[in-house]
């Protein structure tokens, strides 16, 4: 088999409001020479590499050119559309909402974008948001008129009002979505730097804590979303999304499907909650869903957060406590009572065992094994 030294990327760029394929190569005077033979092609100052027309037939045209004698490398230039197993997403309100004169809102193709690759409705929220703040700041300018440096410096005016890692990940993440996945675009703004990932340490509750707030809850139902999210260790949505047979009772397991990353996995089913969720069954009498609303449908994400604040103040714990911290609570709790960090990660749901890892600088066991330089 012949080795082929050469090799050509392909980019996508905007040029003029046309889309338009970026050759990107090492000089090389038979690449260069082939280069003159495709179709009207111009070299681009502000990208640094020649481009032709985006239609099929060049795209064609390059494979058959460069057959045998370069390697064309499609990683920045198609993308595997995976659809998300997650359930319908309803984000008609946004549709609905009531217009405000001098303000741009996200395309209806954006719209339906995320309703096609099912988003959960927290990221289509953050999404659309962050998109609308993006487009308004040029809002004399199409949408598909902008580049990679008004990309730019709209990141970096948030950097000048100095807001969050978090929040530069989440905008940069919004506009890749518009020119990468609504656009089909993928890897469009490849050279749009991020800044690093703040990596901030869990906030937990004591034993002690988790077992007050459980007690001061309103009413059984309460008692059992307050006492699952932190025997099992879930996140919020994915205690919603918990039907009456994912609760293995013979095991004294918990299913969890289609978790974050489409993932499922088993957790742990507290005996002494059992005996709450088989009262909590025959005085409620859920349909589908173990929790649900009014009208049989999924318990909704404030209702959660409610229970939770106002049970934590009624035990008399006055600093912000979230769902989430009952899930951290549980992988920290197991951590010092001996469980192996990999079962925890199991557990957790987490891919990688560096997430779980993070939970050893707030575990207390080891910490107050050493003594004090002061005490010595």
């Amino acid at each position: 088999m012949k080795h082929i030294s050469k090799h050509i990327t392909l980019k996508h760029l905007m040029i003029d409001q046309q889309k338009m394929i970026g050759l990107q190569f090492y000089p090389d005077k038979v690449i260069q020479a082939l280069i003159k033979e495709l179709p009207n092609p111009k070299w681009s100052e502000q990208f640094g590499m020649v481009y032709i027309a985006n239609t099929k037939k060049n795209l064609d045209l390059i494979f058959e050119k460069f057959r045998g004698v370069a390697w064309v490398n499609c990683n920045f230039f198609f993308k595997e559309k995976v659809i998300r197993e997650n359930e319908v997403v309803d984000i008609n309100w946004y549709r609905k909402r009531a217009e405000t004169a001098n303000f741009r809102y996200v395309p209806e193709a954006y719209l339906l974008k995320l309703e096609l690759k099912r988003y959960a409705i927290n990221t289509c929220k953050t999404y659309i948001s962050q998109f609308e703040r993006f487009i308004n700041r040029y809002s004399d300018r199409e949408i598909n008129q902008l580049s990679e440096d008004e990309i730019r410096n709209y990141l970096q005016s948030l950097i000048h009002q100095n807001k969050s890692n978090s929040y530069i990940n989440q905008a940069i993440n919004s506009i890749k979505f518009y020119y990468e996945v609504v656009m089909e675009m993928p890897n469009r703004f490849y050279a749009i730097e991020r800044p690093h990932k703040q990596q901030k340490l869990p906030k937990v509750l004591s034993k002690e804590e988790i077992i007050s707030i459980i007690e001061h809850t309103n009413n059984l139902k309460h008692r059992c979303i307050v006492s699952l999210l932190y025997s099992a260790g879930l996140r919020r949505s994915e205690l919603l999304d918990l039907k009456i047979v994912d609760i293995d009772s013979k095991r004294m397991l918990i299913r969890v499907e289609n978790a974050k990353r489409n993932k499922d996995r088993y957790t742990l089913l507290s005996e002494n909650l059992l005996k709450d969720l088989r009262l909590y069954y025959q005085e409620w009498k859920p349909k589908k869903y173990l929790f649900e609303g009014p009208k049989g449908n999924r318990y909704s994400t404030t209702s959660v957060e409610n229970i939770i604040i106002k049970s934590a103040k009624k035990a008399g714990i006055y600093k912000r406590v979230t769902p989430h911290m009952m899930r951290h609570s549980f992988a920290t709790h197991l951590l010092e009572n001996g469980t192996d960090l990999r079962y925890i990660q199991v557990l957790l749901g987490h891919s990688s065992s560096k997430t779980t890892e993070i939970y050893a600088q707030v575990a207390t066991n080891n910490l107050q094994s050493i003594k004090n330089p002061l005490d010595l």
